[in-house]
């Protein structure tokens, strides 16, 4: 599946408007970087009412984690950090991943039965409502981005 993109503005086919609560941070593109970005995703929905061990969070935390290792794995430019921002509005949950390699969009692929990675975008095609890939305005690179359902107060 291809996701949707829409090229001219810059902006998802679902946009979230009025963002009612926003978290962004800048982290390095490494694996530890990463881990760093999934770790507070989840404690910043858990702050925001969407405690620790619910579906919600732990969904969030995996796309979170996924979009995270492909920008560090695929989109890491050296000296360039990454971006997560995570907006919370009208019952969703937009999470963006930002990096600095514009030449390199995303696909879900099926993986090999034996191979050991491959099978992350999968993941984020099932728990999303809607991802896609936009291009960085004003600067190189792209935004992975996913709108989650968000069911907690």
């Amino acid at each position: 599946m291809t996701p949707p993109t829409d090229t001219t503005t810059g902006t998802s086919s679902t946009p979230i408007t009025p963002a009612t609560e926003t978290f962004e941070l800048r982290f390095t593109s490494t694996p530890r970087g990463a881990r760093l970005a999934r770790r507070l995703a989840s404690h910043c929905l858990d702050s925001w009412g969407c405690e620790h061990g619910t579906t919600v969070n732990e969904n969030a935390a995996l796309v979170v984690a996924e979009l995270a290792a492909n920008a560090v794995t695929h989109g890491a430019v050296p000296g360039r950090d990454a971006l997560l921002r995570l907006v919370r509005a009208d019952g969703r949950l937009r999470i963006e991943v930002t990096d600095t390699r514009g030449e390199r969009h995303p696909a879900p692929t099926a993986a090999v039965d034996d191979a050991e990675t491959g099978r992350g975008l999968l993941i984020v095609d099932t728990l999303a409502e809607t991802w896609g890939v936009t291009p960085r305005t004003g600067a190189p690179g792209k935004t992975v981005w996913a709108v989650l359902p968000l069911d907690c107060p």
